[in-house]
């Protein structure tokens, strides 16, 4: 076997989604993971440090996409306007990437310590707009709101996409629960 193998990484998320959803989390090893991606236990940490990362990896960038998205958007458009721009780049970002987004999304609700990895996640995203927020000039307690309620609004339409299989823009997606939360904030 070759010491860097092509397609070394792609087979291990594979396998470890694969197993997870089959046996659950925490009944999956690291050894398993690699075997079943055909590979060794070593090879799998040259890609993750533990088997939760597998799950999240690249996620560590997101809140530098975060960051981008924002500042892209032009300066003259409004707070949340802003927000919900930033949110159709993250989230069209996402789906583009995404793989496997319904089993992945049933793994981690199954575990209390994805969960928690997972909270962690959206809270660097949540935490990325409120910086973005106060750079345009909004105040803090206004940036954190506002970051906090774009952040559910970017969760909810991405759930809603992996709903749809795929088959809606994440952009449709997110105008339905802008629309949602629009039409229960009027009440």
């Amino acid at each position: 076997m070759a010491r860097w193998d092509p397609g070394a990484e792609q087979r291990l998320r594979k396998a470890a989604l694969e197993l997870y959803a089959e046996h659950g989390y925490d009944a999956v090893t690291v050894n398993q993971i690699a075997e079943h991606a055909g590979l060794t236990r070593r090879s799998y940490f040259r890609y993750f440090p533990d088997k939760r990362e597998v799950l999240f990896a690249g996620s560590q960038r997101l809140p530098a996409a975060v960051t981008e998205a924002i500042r892209a958007v032009d300066p003259s458009v409004a707070p949340w306007p802003a927000v919900l721009q930033t949110a159709v780049a993250i989230g069209e970002l996402l789906a583009d990437m995404a793989e496997d987004t319904d089993v992945r999304r049933a793994v981690i609700a199954a575990s209390p310590e994805l969960q928690e990895r997972e909270r962690t996640k959206l809270a660097s995203v949540t935490a990325a707009l409120r910086e973005g927020l106060e750079e345009r000039g909004l105040p803090a307690e206004d940036a954190a709101l506002m970051a906090q309620v774009g952040s559910a609004v970017l969760q909810n339409a991405f759930s809603r996409w992996i709903d749809a299989g795929g088959k809606r823009s994440f952009r449709s997606c997110l105008d339905v629960v802008v629309e949602s939360l629009r039409g229960e904030l009027d009440h």
